[in-house]
């Protein structure tokens, strides 16, 4: 965006160390960028375009730290076989969804949960992808879907050994390719991370591969760490070692790589991604819903882990992940009182953290300098609002509100519940479902 962005009469949430609460605030935003923030009557126009939050809650935009936009066409969906334990999960449904996606699914599939995305305030997302027999190219019609969303999004192919040594090589190319378009062909809502599938399904030979190509190229990975204890188990049997150690081994952990899931995670796997800087990216209703267990990310965080929050596509709202993520804490350990700051903490400061490391505008923060990535909640507190009661206003109130305003780079995508992009999304709506009746013929 060019031009000033007012966004008034507002109380607003920086998030951030200092984490302030603002009654009759207001944030000035110019060119892309947060320019100044204060009370509302201290700003004076003229303005390109004035936001009256009318008393709501004005506070960043929400991130999602670990989403896979292809699965959206098995909405629905009713042919695959019941699973018993994740790798049938796997085997009877995911594997053989990714094999029958052609590009315009990669498009659509994409375009559906970015829209669901700016009706839910989320404006950052950090996605997966995977289509063995449609791979090149496949990056670049998720990108086409994001630049139309307005959004923010990090991208990647899901690099695996499980269908043959020419589909490993394509996904390294693809992974390549489209980490130097990023490079080359700049664009601060777009990044590229180098994806990896998980230590099970993939040989040290092409995780040397990976390694080398993405110094070279000066990423991190996106890969999945430990999921289920299975993974575990391959990884003694076969390597001698657990799963962060091996991949610690191979040069895949560091400070610009996200370890999404780490459920089975020992503590000796836990020091070693505190270590080295790794991020994890938390997904509790995914891990509940394939039944593999519940990260214990109290330890983790105590132990100095970078803890996320993604959602693993099971949703792109963030608040209610979040809840989720507190209630599985209280239940993994059996105790009611136990996670209400590590949980909340996941979102509202380990993704900021974690998107600060691929974008440097003050990803997820209100701070001055910052990337203008705001969200208006129809939120009115009942009761004291301040830094003290921030955190249980957000599991207890906000997470039940609606967005109201959605607002990307100073581009206001929806206002008044009403999206403001140059799509139409029943139009999309009514594409997808052309193409998931293809897709589910030929799944």
């Amino acid at each position: 965006m060019t031009g000033t962005l007012l966004i008034t009469n507002g109380t607003v949430l920086t998030l951030g160390e200092e984490g302030r609460v603002l009654r009759d605030a207001a944030v000035l935003c110019e060119d892309g960028r947060i320019r100044a923030i204060g009370l509302a009557g201290d700003f004076e126009g003229p303005f390109d375009r004035v936001v009256d939050a009318g008393g709501r809650v004005v506070m960043p935009g929400l991130i999602n730290a670990h989403m896979h936009f292809y699965s959206t066409m098995v909405r629905g969906l009713g042919k695959a076989e019941p699973a018993a334990d994740f790798r049938q999960v796997l085997d009877h449904l995911w594997w053989r969804l990714d094999k029958k996606l052609v590009g315009d699914d990669c498009y659509y599939s994409a375009m559906v949960p970015l829209i669901d995305a700016i009706r839910h305030g989320t404006t950052t997302l950090i996605d997966h992808h995977a289509s063995p027999f449609a791979v090149e190219g496949s990056l670049d019609r998720i990108a086409e879907a994001v630049g139309k969303s307005g959004l923010r999004a990090s991208l990647c192919y899901e690099l695996s050994d499980r269908d043959g040594e020419e589909i490993a090589s394509q996904g390294l190319a693809e992974n390549a390719r489209f980490i130097r378009k990023c490079s080359d062909e700049p664009d601060d809502r777009l990044r590229g991370l180098f994806g990896l599938h998980a230590s099970f399904t993939l040989t040290d030979r092409t995780l040397e591969r990976a390694a080398e190509a993405a110094a070279d190229l000066g990423v991190g990975f996106h890969v999945h760490v430990a999921e289920a204890l299975s993974d575990q188990a391959h990884c003694l049997d076969r390597f001698g070692v657990r799963v962060v150690e091996r991949l610690h081994r191979l040069g895949i952990l560091g400070k610009k790589t996200i370890a999404a899931h780490c459920v089975h995670v020992d503590a000796a796997e836990i020091d070693l991604l505190a270590s080295t800087g790794t991020a994890v990216a938390h997904n509790p209703q995914s891990n509940m819903n394939n039944a593999v267990g519940i990260a214990d990310i109290i330890e983790m965080s105590g132990r100095g882990v970078l803890v996320g929050l993604g959602t693993d596509a099971m949703t792109t709202n963030m608040l209610e992940e979040v809840r989720v993520a507190l209630w599985a804490q209280h239940l993994g350990r059996d105790n009611p009182s136990v996670g209400f700051v590590e949980a909340l903490s996941t979102l509202l400061a380990g993704n900021p953290r974690i998107a600060s490391r691929y974008w440097t505008e003050g990803v997820g923060l209100l701070q001055e300098g910052g990337a203008a990535d705001i969200i208006v909640v129809d939120y009115h507190p009942p009761t004291r609002f301040d830094e003290t009661t921030l955190l249980g206003h957000v599991a207890f109130g906000l997470s039940q509100s609606t967005v109201d305003t959605t607002i990307v780079g100073g581009d206001v995508l929806m206002e008044n519940r009403k999206l403001a992009i140059d799509v139409d999304e029943a139009e999309v709506a009514a594409m997808s479902r052309e193409l998931s009746a293809a897709l589910w013929d030929r799944f």
